[in-house]
């Protein structure tokens, strides 16, 4: 036959699943499995889900595990992990695959600081990448954005990313924010180690907890870990509040282009029966295997990318 799979690539993604369930077997995290197919949508306007026909009924291929792990949580479950397929449409390139695999995993009691220390062992033993640096957001477009995320004006904002998107396209103010952060910052951020940025403004909260820094700012208690300038993992202080994220909800769809998008009311009756205080992280596999195996696109480390599933 004219194609064949990558034997080293297969043999990579084996040992890193059992990495991943030897490094949570030695911290009692309990492996579960969650569906793949919902009735209800994911929250945020910016991922697209795929949707398809079930039992007559509309469903969608979930983008991520987040809501039925939080339900087990609600449930009693205690710290828990997935290794499963997520997917989202209009997401196919070198970094890219509508279909790819996630590591989540949720720990009880831990804080942002916390699930930070975890990741960088999880992620640094597995890389053999041992030295670390962590910035805020706003010290991350400081540095390699040159702006204050903050306190920069919409006007001034628009104006930076006209070379990116010319000048005809008004974006809204995280629009332009994550144009800097894809274009500009995450090109440039320090290759040789870790990369943590977190306290992202808090208008990209997503299912995270908010807070005010020294400075007064409304921040999200979330980070992103960077690796080589590629994006690994995104991490959140985990909201608890059921009031807040029904406004959340509510919020994103005003943002969505799609009308009629049911929530989950299985999760927010989670979260009113009480999650407990936890962090969770989503880690994209694929992407570590890019890295271990020096793969400059995600489909040397797919046995079948989207041209021949």
């Amino acid at each position: 036959m004219s194609w064949q799979p990558s034997i080293e690539a297969l043999a990579s993604r084996a040992q890193l699943n059992g990495y991943i369930r030897d490094f949570f077997k030695m911290r009692q995290v309990m492996e579960v499995e969650t569906p793949i197919l919902s009735r209800a949508c994911v929250s945020d306007a910016s991922l697209q889900a795929l949707n398809t026909n079930c039992c007559n009924d509309t469903s969608y291929l979930q983008t991520s595990p987040e809501y039925p792990m939080k339900r087990l949580l609600a449930a009693g479950s205690g710290d828990i992990f997935q290794i499963c397929k997520t997917f989202r449409d209009g997401e196919l390139g070198a970094r890219h695959n509508p279909e790819f695999t996630m590591l989540e995993y949720y720990r009880q009691g831990f804080d942002l600081k916390t699930l930070m220390d975890e990741v960088a062992q999880l992620v640094g033993d597995y890389l053999q990448i041992q030295h670390r640096r962590d910035f805020t957001y706003q010290q991350a477009l400081k540095t390699y954005g040159g702006l204050d995320a903050f306190t920069i004006s919409d006007d001034d904002l628009r104006a930076r990313v006209t070379e990116f998107v010319g000048s005809d396209l008004v974006l809204k103010r995280d629009e332009c924010l994550d144009i800097i952060m894809s274009h500009v910052v995450e090109p440039n951020l320090p290759k040789d180690c870790l990369v943590f940025i977190y306290h992202y403004p808090a208008s990209q909260a997503a299912l995270a907890k908010t807070s005010r820094d020294d400075q007064g700012n409304d921040i999200a208690k979330r980070f992103e870990l960077y690796v080589k300038g590629l994006e690994l993992a995104n991490g959140y202080h985990e909201l608890t509040d059921i009031h807040e994220q029904a406004t959340r909800f509510d919020l994103e769809q005003e943002k969505s282009d799609i009308e009629g998008l049911p929530q989950d009311q299985n999760f927010l009756n989670a979260l009113e029966a009480g999650l407990p205080e936890c962090s969770g992280v989503a880690i994209g596999l694929d992407r570590i295997l890019m890295l271990k195996l020096k793969a400059e696109s995600i489909s040397k480390v797919l046995a079948f990318d989207m041209s021949r599933a």
